[in-house]
């Protein structure tokens, strides 16, 4: 079964379906093997490039639909 992304309303991608996150050096971070995952959209994360809430403060919007 391939990944899903689904971009959330005023929030963080959310990827289900197994997906690998790697690093710049293609290393693999430990938080891949949660599923689903989630992905900072906002450029706030502490935690990047996973979700840690900051899109909240920051007051992040994002309605985007596909075309």
């Amino acid at each position: 079964m391939a990944a899903i992304i689904k971009a959330l309303k005023d929030g963080p991608y959310e990827v289900a379906g197994g997906a690998k996150v790697l690093d710049i050096n293609g290393k693999e971070y430990i938080e891949s093997a949660l599923d689903p995952l989630y992905l900072c959209r906002c450029g706030q994360s502490r935690n990047r490039p996973f979700c840690d809430g900051s899109h909240k403060v920051a007051g992040f919007k994002s309605d985007d639909t596909a075309k």
